[in-house]
């Protein structure tokens, strides 16, 4: 089974495009810390996650139908898109780069005998990550620049039918834009080739990160018509593409759009540092215990009862031996009797 999951943030905003019955997003202006989204991806798959998510976005809603795909798009550049009314949006506090690994990582802990499709993909930056049966799918995904280029300038490209009305296909920041589109479509064309992944039981993911529309803006203005054109071709492509992956999965699918104008802080992977033990010290002036793990109580129950079982098993294994009749519970003595009679 696959599960897509449609993300956006609109202007520090995390739009809900689609989603399944089974997820349940409450209408609300709560605001969802930009470091918590990849989070928020997990619970809709059904993932625990290690800190419990206070926000009231997102209810409980269905445990036994969990969705089979999800697909995350994070578009950089711009504040506001003027997507469809009819999902849900949330206001971004602290929009801090994010990437979903963890979740990635999760899918491979958990169904790793299985074939999910996991896709990370940045056009722009020729950054892409395929993992299982998404090496077979997307294998002639355009994934560098000059894959990207030649793809636009093929008879079945959406130059053929998108209307560019103030953009040229002449202008290499116009065609990077237009190639991330193109990237849109082809994934949900290749991924309708082999609509049986749609329908297994292991969640695929795919998260896209798409920058042609920040260069559109720095290119021309964010006052000019080809930002004003370039952004509601955008909307239209996310709507359609989000449509279709919907479609796929059979409408077990979440939709998501995050569109943020700029980040806080680069995108810094979590390591370990020969300095924690000093960094720590400074953030923990006072000694204090770690905050509580949901996991606490069931390690602490395993190692209890296992050692109460040890316990028990050792007391009454010694005293059956301490107890025990050499002539009449060994074999050993009763054997070593019969042979001396026989002598």
């Amino acid at each position: 089974a696959s599960y897509v999951c449609f993300s956006g943030v609109c202007g520090d905003e995390f739009s809900i495009l689609r989603s399944p019955q089974s997820v349940v997003f409450r209408d609300g202006s709560w605001p969802i810390p930009g470091e918590r989204i990849p989070d928020v991806a997990a619970l809709t798959m059904g993932f625990s996650v290690e800190e419990d998510l206070p926000w009231p976005g997102l209810a409980v809603g269905d445990l036994f139908h969990r969705p089979r795909a999800t697909v995350l798009v994070t578009v950089k550049g711009v504040d506001k898109l003027a997507l469809p009314v009819k999902g849900f949006s949330y206001p971004i506090e602290n929009a801090v780069p994010f990437s979903l690994d963890s979740v990635a990582n999760a899918i491979h802990s958990l169904f790793s005998e299985e074939t999910p499709v996991v896709l990370q993909l940045a056009p722009s930056e020729e950054r892409v990550y395929m993992v299982g049966k998404a090496n077979s799918v997307f294998e002639d995904l355009s994934v560098t620049l000059r894959q990207l280029r030649n793809r636009l300038f093929q008879d079945n490209s959406i130059l053929s039918s998108l209307p560019l009305n103030s953009l040229s296909r002449n202008n290499e920041v116009d065609l990077l834009f237009l190639s991330e589109l193109q990237v849109l479509h082809d994934i949900a064309s290749l991924l309708s080739r082999h609509k049986h992944l749609a329908k297994d039981h292991s969640p695929d993911l795919y998260s896209l990160e798409l920058s042609g529309l920040e260069e559109v803006g720095k290119r021309y203005g964010e006052d000019s018509q080809q930002f004003k054109d370039a952004s509601q071709i955008l909307v239209d492509s996310l709507q359609k593409f989000a449509d279709e992956m919907f479609n796929l999965y059979g409408g077990n699918a979440v939709v998501e759009v995050v569109a943020v104008k700029e980040f806080n802080s680069p995108l810094i992977r979590k390591t370990r540092s020969i300095l924690q033990s000093s960094q720590s010290e400074k953030e923990n002036p006072y000694n204090l215990a770690y905050p509580y793990n949901y996991n606490y109580s069931v390690i602490f129950n395993i190692i209890l009862w296992m050692m109460i079982g040890l316990a028990l098993a050792v007391i009454v294994i010694s005293y059956n031996l301490w107890n025990m009749d050499p002539g009449y519970d060994s074999i050993i003595y009763r054997m070593t009797n019969q042979k001396i009679r026989m002598d």
